[in-house]
């Protein structure tokens, strides 16, 4: 019998910024729709302010191939640490999922940049697949994030 309770962690390397990363997960999450179009197609303030526990946003993305919400509170921030913490509490996750929250943190040591995705949750029943693709969807986010930040600013 397998467990219901999960922790899955992935880490990717990206040359852009690791600061600049930290505040796009932090502060504006808005943007990312516009560095990953095909993934994300809008984040809304729901409540509260951008940057702040407590505060509630939407995300609409596309993740294998269906349109999703997801309604998240910023549980956590440690800036020292360059960590945010997001806890899903509507949409479609929580078809699957009891609880989810997802963990960006992002490790900087001169030229190197290493993002840490943890997703910490439990299955609402058995036969719920592990969030595998999800984890890939936010690995291709964190690239296309990468990407948009290497271009020459002109």
């Amino acid at each position: 019998m397998s467990s219901l309770r999960g922790k899955m962690v992935r880490q990717v390397e990206i040359k852009s910024d690791g600061d600049v990363f930290h505040q796009i997960v932090r502060d504006r999450p808005h943007h990312i729709s516009d560095m990953s179009a095909a993934n994300i197609q809008g984040v809304e303030l729901h409540d509260g302010d951008w940057g702040t526990v407590g505060s509630v946003i939407l995300v609409n993305y596309t993740h294998d191939g269906k349109e999703k919400i997801a309604k998240e509170i910023i549980e956590a921030i440690d800036d020292k640490n360059k960590a945010v913490v997001y806890k899903v509490i509507g949409g479609d996750l929580m078809e699957l999922y009891k609880f989810f929250k997802l963990t960006v943190h992002v490790d900087t040591e001169g030229e190197n940049n290493l993002v840490t995705w943890t997703f910490d949750y439990e299955k609402l029943r058995e036969g719920v697949e592990d969030p595998n693709t999800l984890m890939d969807f936010c690995i291709d986010v964190t690239k296309d994030i990468e990407t948009h930040h290497l271009q020459p600013q002109t």
